[in-house]
């Protein structure tokens, strides 16, 4: 079966817009079958908050209060997204889109062979090698599937399915920000600046199709996709009622 992703463009956006993006990517995919790629950054510094995370954690960590933030609709802990790239991948139901390893594991791997091919060694973290370093901060907390540079984590995803779609969304971490000086990242640890966060997305998404054996096209939204992002902030991403339900 011939199968396609589209590639929307690479943006730069508040977190309200950002997550209202990442669910009418998924909405698209369980109503529509689209399967949708996406590579963005944020507009300044911003703190997301795990689905099921209160939001009294973001006091639990020097300088976080002080920055926007947005509870996300997949769980997991606290990210500082600041010097990263932010991914998002959703895909339709259906057993074409499925393999024998999980998405978050699948996509890990094709960051790391990227990272391989900068010269940069990274590793999975495995089944019973999990541990927690720190209560709030996601890249503190390292859960099978993860990657790692020397015993430091520097990409975690997170998941949500509608219908049996599924979105994956996550952070790749590139440099230290001084949010979360305890956390460092891929240009940290290897010493030098490894990619832009453009060259980056560009290397995954070639690495994503010929994964999946599929063409990986450049598209822009739809109309309706368009029309329906708004509201989706505002009712929900950035609702305050929302993003302080816990």
């Amino acid at each position: 079966m011939h199968r396609t992703i589209r590639l929307l463009p690479f943006a730069a956006a508040d977190g309200p817009t950002n997550m209202a993006d990442d669910e009418v990517m998924l909405d698209s995919a369980a109503d529509a079958g689209v399967a949708s790629l996406r590579f963005y950054t944020w507009t300044g510094p911003t703190l997301s908050l795990g689905y099921f995370q209160p939001a009294a954690a973001r006091a639990g960590v020097p300088g976080l209060a002080d920055l926007p933030w947005v509870r996300r609709a997949t769980g997991g802990a606290a990210i500082v997204h600041h010097h990263e790239l932010t991914y998002a991948l959703a895909l339709p139901a259906g057993k074409e889109w499925q393999g024998a390893e999980p998405w978050a594991c699948r996509f890990h791997h094709l960051v790391r062979d990227v990272l391989a091919g900068a010269g940069v060694k990274a590793r999975a973290v495995v089944c019973g090698e999990e541990q927690k370093l720190g209560e709030v901060l996601c890249f503190l907390h390292q859960t099978a599937g993860d990657l790692l540079i020397d015993g430091s984590k520097v990409a975690g995803s997170a998941q949500r399915k509608r219908r049996g779609a599924l979105l994956q969304h996550g952070s790749i971490l590139l440099g230290r920000s001084e949010f979360a000086p305890s956390v460092p990242g891929i240009d940290d640890l290897a010493g030098r600046g490894v990619s832009t966060p453009g060259e980056l997305a560009g290397r995954l998404a070639a690495a994503l199709a010929a994964d999946l054996e599929c063409e990986v096209i450049p598209a822009d939204w739809t109309p309706a996709e368009l029309a329906r992002v708004p509201a989706v902030r505002a009712g929900v991403y950035a609702n305050r009622a929302w993003n302080e339900k816990r």
